[in-house]
């Protein structure tokens, strides 16, 4: 006898059981379509299919879906980092941990809200601190001294997982940029000069105002470049 499928409505398929990590699946997607601002407990309630209340069996409050969306993105950056296979001893150490700063970038350009809910997060979650023990390791294959990857951590701050913390963004004061920044030219020269003739126009690779792909690596290259000079002297 052919076995039957309970179905909830006639012709429907059975729900998928509801769980943590649907959830967050869910969380990830509406981020991704729509921007943080987009995610509501609302409006993951509707794209999961259940009512609002049923979501906080497997998540307390929107905090707690922040703070795993932050770490199911930074286990998408260890899955792909740990997939790379690049030589890392002695001087190999400055490709190696380019090429893992620079993949975690791609998993976050995917991700573009995620350095904003990073910023927010007051604690480590489990999965940064797995990101940074492979990046540690990778300099003391290199011949760094704890003391150094300690200096190389705070030096490269939130660039070793792949974007940089912008000093601020102009676009928060609304409206037009240009004219905004015109009418402080006269007592900020040097820095509006600066302004206007600097040009990101390549926002596929951007997270944030200023953080776009070539920025990114210049500072990128400037710091490996720095601590290679102190490995080789220390």
């Amino acid at each position: 006898m052919r076995r039957l499928v309970a179905r909830n409505k006639a012709g429907a398929e059975p729900r998928v059981p509801l769980s943590r990590e649907r959830v967050l699946r869910a969380a990830i997607r509406i981020a991704d379509e729509g921007g943080i601002r987009a995610l509501t407990m609302r409006r993951l309630a509707e794209e999961v299919g259940a009512e609002a209340m049923s979501l906080y069996y497997h998540v307390a409050n929107k905090e707690e879906v922040l703070d795993g969306i932050a770490d199911a993105v930074v286990e998408e950056i260890n899955e792909v980092v740990g997939r790379l296979d690049a030589p890392s001893r002695g001087a190999g150490w400055k490709a190696a941990v380019r090429r893992r700063i620079l993949s975690a970038r791609e998993v976050l350009l995917r991700h573009p809200w995620a350095p904003g809910v990073f910023e927010s997060r007051t604690a480590m979650g489990p999965a940064v601190l797995r990101y940074h023990d492979g990046l540690i390791g990778l300099m003391r294959d290199g011949g760094f001294s704890n003391d150094l990857c300690h200096h190389a951590l705070h030096a490269l701050g939130s660039r070793a997982l792949g974007f940089t913390q912008e000093l601020f963004d102009p676009g928060d004061a609304g409206g037009d940029d240009t004219a905004a920044l015109a009418g402080m030219a006269a007592d900020l020269p040097h820095l509006v000069g600066m302004f206007m003739e600097v040009a990101h126009d390549d926002p596929d690779s951007t997270l944030g105002w200023c953080d776009d792909q070539f920025e990114f690596e210049f500072g990128l290259d400037v710091i490996l470049d720095g601590l290679d000079r102190l490995r080789e002297t220390g």
